[in-house]
């Protein structure tokens, strides 16, 4: 019975979606990139609804359902939490909100997040945000940040760095190829960073007229 219950629930939300056709922009970049930042005043002056996967990971934890210890128990095994799992939170958060424009930030992951996702919720995006910004300065922007434990901290983060070259790459080279990467230089100072990704989110008509 649960089977019929969740693919039901599982149909209902596709259709939700396929009825919202909902704008999503994957927002990719390396830890320290200022992401996180930039998304906000995406927020503010576009009006576009932030969703991060690890957020969404965090509050499912929290909410002490039985996915999410689930997801607490995989996590603290080191495993890694399935596509499928990430894009269900996903799904549900962009059908539940009245908006239809959405930020996707740090997701997909890696390459196999990124067929999962366009394979179950049939979404493509509409480009991808590539905060680029050399390791040197994420890893000084970083050690700013956590000030007084830079040894304990130095590995973690270069071990980050690895992981995140490692795995999102690829992604951010399947969307080149598709022509739907918007390449930032996020090494610039916030301001800086900020008019640039204006530029992709103002229509071209408001550009001609200012």
């Amino acid at each position: 019975m649960g089977t019929a219950v969740e693919a039901a629930s599982k149909e209902t939300t596709g259709s939700a979606l396929s009825q919202k056709n909902p704008k999503v922009i994957f927002v990719l970049g390396g830890p320290g990139s200022g992401k996180g930042t930039q998304c906000a005043n995406i927020v503010e002056h576009f009006g576009y609804t932030h969703l991060s996967a690890g957020d969404l990971l965090r509050a499912e934890i929290k909410s002490g359902s039985e996915n999410g210890t689930m997801i607490q128990n995989m996590i603290k095994e080191g495993k890694i939490v399935p596509s499928e799992v990430t894009i269900k939170l996903l799904e549900k958060a962009i059908a539940e909100n009245e908006n239809d424009k959405f930020l996707i930030d740090g997701f997909p992951r890696n390459e196999e997040n990124r067929a999962a996702f366009e394979a179950v919720t049939g979404i493509a995006p509409e480009f991808v945000l590539f905060f680029d910004c050399p390791a040197e300065e994420m890893e000084k922007r970083l050690l700013g940040r956590n000030q007084g434990r830079e040894d304990d901290n130095i590995e973690t983060i270069r071990k980050r760095f690895r992981v995140y070259m490692e795995s999102s790459l690829p992604v951010i080279e399947y969307y080149n190829s598709k022509g739907k990467v918007r390449k930032i230089d996020a090494a610039k100072p916030v301001e800086e960073v900020f008019e640039a990704v204006k530029t992709l989110f103002t229509p071209v008509n408001e550009k001609a007229a200012t």
